[in-house]
């Protein structure tokens, strides 16, 4: 059954007022039928499946079901309702097209919470939920292509202070261990609220992105070190919880524990200028907690829609401009617009573009990057990382 949806052509901020008010009305479009399967379904699973526009469609074999629908985005915001169809299924398709990129989503079935059988699972809202991705006219930096590969492989590591052995994932660049002698920068890179150290590789290809960088000669080769940000007892589910959050758990065990037995297992080079922290949403709060009072330790700062960092945050860290080779700071325009963005801890954010513009008149190496069409999501992200890794460890 085709659904018709009113396509509203609006005026971007690029275009003239002149223009704007000669726009056509809003015009029906329909919904292409080019579906096909989701690149995250199950092996052999058909749903759910993306058209050329970016919408998405859900079937779910439910046949005692009285209700059944689909909730999309960090904590079940907006949803598609599925109609019963006579053979028992249940079938919907969005009301318009998604976002490019990554999209977490889970069933509501009779008022329960599933994931959909058909779809791989990730680690996200503080559970593991279904996975659906709309290709993005971009998806060439982060695709699986015929270039060298790295390795991403999991390390258990001693956590005296938390008392439990710890958990992390490593990326090593192609050629790593090959030549015995040569060493590598490294980047502890942190996740989001409600994610865990899967997030990086699994929802962020970041792996592949690094790959791809280091094949085209755009970054250099360095370690990613991904490890679980949530050391300390948080409320599950709530973000407002950020508020009173304790970075002191995940400090420790990060400067103390996790950084020695790095150092000690791979081929690093083990000093400031060679290692940076970076991290999405919370993790780029995590960084902004740690990172400017480690300047010993961190010599290059990413926070990639985490907060931003003013010249009172630089007066107030000694040595920063002469320890710091490079602070990047990232949204996707849609958390922009408005202002709506707000930082990690639900308080008022400045504005970042002015930040960063004033960290480089002070003489700071600022970079400013955004995300064109995305929102806080893990497009915004990859390309965030893509954009970061080439200014990593230079000079």
């Amino acid at each position: 059954m085709k659904h018709i949806v009113a396509a509203l052509l609006a005026a971007s901020a690029t275009i003239s007022p002149a223009f704007a008010q000669t726009t056509a009305a809003p015009v029906a479009v329909p919904v292409a039928e080019d579906f096909k399967p989701s690149s995250l379904n199950q092996p052999g699973q058909q749903y759910p499946q993306v058209n050329s526009q970016g919408y998405a469609r859900f079937r779910i074999v439910a046949p005692d079901a009285k209700a059944v629908k689909v909730s999309l985005g960090l904590g079940g915001r907006g949803g598609t309702v599925l109609n019963k169809a006579i053979d028992g299924t249940w079938v919907g398709t969005s009301e318009g097209p998604l976002d490019e990129g990554f999209h977490y989503y889970h069933l509501t079935v009779d008022g329960g919470m599933f994931n959909d059988p058909g779809a791989l699972n990730f680690y996200g809202s503080t559970r593991w939920e279904s996975g659906i991705e709309i290709p993005a006219h971009d998806a060439d930096f982060y695709a699986l292509k015929d270039v060298p590969h790295g390795r991403v492989e999991q390390i258990l590591f001693p956590s005296p202070s938390t008392g439990t052995q710890r958990r992390a994932f490593v990326y090593t660049p192609p050629g790593y261990g090959k030549t015995p002698h040569t060493r590598y920068p490294v980047l502890y890179l942190q996740h989001g609220w409600g994610e865990d150290e899967t997030a990086w590789a699994n929802q962020g290809h970041a792996n592949l992105i690094m790959d791809n960088l280091i094949a085209e000669g755009k970054s250099l080769p360095f370690i990613i070190v991904m490890t679980y940000g949530m050391t300390n007892d948080v409320k599950p589910g709530s973000p407002g919880g950020l508020a009173s959050f304790d970075i002191r758990p995940f400090q420790t065990m990060l400067l103390n524990e996790l950084i020695p037995y790095v150092d000690r297992t791979y081929q690093t080079v083990a000093d400031a200028r060679h290692r940076a922290m970076a991290g999405l949403s919370m993790g780029g709060f995590e960084t902004k907690l740690i990172a400017p009072k480690h300047l010993d330790t961190f010599g290059s700062i990413g926070l990639l829609s985490g907060g931003t960092f003013g010249v009172d945050d630089v007066n107030a860290t000694p040595g920063f401009k002469d320890k710091v080779k490079l602070v990047f700071v990232s949204f996707g325009s849609r958390e922009l617009e408005g202002g709506r963005a707000r930082a990690p801890d639900g308080g008022p954010r400045p504005d970042p573009r002015a930040n960063a513009a004033a960290l480089k008149a002070a003489g700071v190496n600022s970079v400013f990057y955004v995300s064109p069409g995305t929102a806080h999501e893990f497009l915004t992200w990859r390309r965030s990382l893509h954009e970061m890794a080439p200014l990593l460890f230079r000079g």
